[in-house]
């Protein structure tokens, strides 16, 4: 669902939550945590708040420079360079022995940590984040237009597109503090659900959701069957996502005419 809204927000087809640094800085929060402590509670808090701290630099500058699309991406990039360089920083400085192989395998994202317990949370945000995105699904249909067209049609652009950033901030760091970084998702299951139901984020956003639950589970069943041990979901997201991202790639070029 947040890759759905940040294609349509930023006007890329080509883009998810790393593009604005939000996995980064889940990650970078996470893999702290797990430097200073093993409870599984200040991994979930401390991936949750860098992840949304990432978003908040992102649009600080931005708002600073126009907040338009080309700074948000760029500070986004920029931002996720840098918390992966902090994040090298801790794997260097970490235990090879006991605190490295946790680190690693969590950035590597799995669903072998979800209990009942620990889900509620992530329920309420999902809830939250579902209800808000379908109440203004008309501004995000807006949004694919140039914020010239979308001031005339009444929308303050700033203020709009720092609660959409904000709320999909909040629910794709709650997801990857659960879960660890799961790449490719959310850049590749909006186009299936865009090629199924249209660009209309009435209906995209319900078919992002189903598809994207209904991709990941079949991942998690292939993950834990293909092998004798359990392969990381992030591994088998990238195997297959990598190959669909070039081919989406490739067709975008064709489609623009090639490279300019």
């Amino acid at each position: 669902m947040s890759g759905a809204v940040f294609q349509g927000l930023l006007r890329n087809p080509l883009v998810d939550s790393r593009i604005l640094g939000i996995s980064s800085g889940a990650a970078f929060g996470a893999a702290l945590a797990l430097l200073l402590t093993h409870s599984a509670i200040y991994v979930q808090l401390f991936a949750f708040g860098f992840g949304l701290l990432a978003i908040f630099i992102v649009y600080a500058i931005g708002l600073r420079f126009g907040s338009s699309i080309l700074i948000l991406v760029v500070t986004g990039i920029l931002v996720s360079a840098f918390y992966n360089a902090l994040l090298g920083l801790i794997k260097y400085v970490a235990d090879p022995l006991n605190t490295l192989p946790a680190i690693t395998y969590w950035l590597l994202g799995g669903l072998g940590g979800a209990r009942w317990g620990n889900l509620w949370p992530l329920l309420i945000i999902t809830i939250f984040g579902i209800a808000f995105f379908l109440l203004i699904r008309w501004r995000l249909n807006v949004f694919t237009l140039s914020d010239t067209e979308a001031l005339a049609l009444g929308i303050n652009v700033r203020r709009s597109r720092f609660a959409v950033l904000f709320v999909s901030a909040l629910l794709v760091a709650s997801s990857v503090a659960m879960s660890g970084v799961i790449g490719w998702i959310g850049l590749i299951v909006p186009h299936a659900a865009r090629a199924i139901v249209g660009p209309d984020h009435a209906r995209l956003i319900p078919a992002s959701i189903g598809i994207g639950a209904f991709i990941l589970l079949i991942l998690d069943d292939i993950s834990r069957t293909a092998m004798s041990t359990e392969i990381p979901l992030g591994i088998l997201a990238g195997l297959i996502g990598i190959p669909v991202f070039l081919l989406l790639f490739m067709r975008l070029l064709r489609e623009r005419g090639g490279w300019r």
